[in-house]
């Protein structure tokens, strides 16, 4: 689902893959509705309602998921959570990145062992250390 919320990821900063995200929450919100959203992922109605006015909430990666699976036509939040961390796994493959790299190329905002067990799912990632770990990998592959 993260994959097509922008089509040249690695060309865009992590605030602006954030907006991108930002925008298709916002877009299953709108469609399946506060209320629908906020009853079947826990996530509060402040914060769906935040999405709906623009506004990028905190968020966890499986908030983040759960939200987009709320979408009938989508899978589940599992899948949907699994999906998104494979993206950053396989990136990380094909451009030749460890964590160790992947710390330092983010100015170690998170540490190579809180990187390796929130790409994991081993530990929550925020959906803003998510668009800070896909805008760096994608950039470089």
């Amino acid at each position: 689902m993260f994959r097509g919320a922008i089509e040249s990821p690695g060309e865009c900063s992590a605030a602006e893959l954030r907006g991108a995200y930002d925008d298709l929450l916002a877009e299953t919100v709108e469609a399946v509705g506060v209320e629908a959203v906020a009853g079947s992922t826990g996530v509060d109605r402040g914060r769906l309602e935040a999405l709906l006015g623009d506004e990028s909430p905190t968020l966890t990666l499986e908030e983040a998921a759960a939200v987009l699976a709320a979408d009938e036509t989508r899978p589940d939040a599992e899948t949907v959570g699994a999906e998104a961390r494979d993206i950053l796994l396989l990136g990380m493959s094909m451009a030749v990145l460890d964590v160790e790299a992947l710390a330092a190329g983010i100015d170690d905002e998170m540490d190579p062992k809180e990187i390796q067990q929130k790409v994991e799912g081993r530990q929550p990632m925020a959906l803003d250390e998510y668009a800070v770990l896909h805008s760096h990998i994608e950039s470089r592959r």
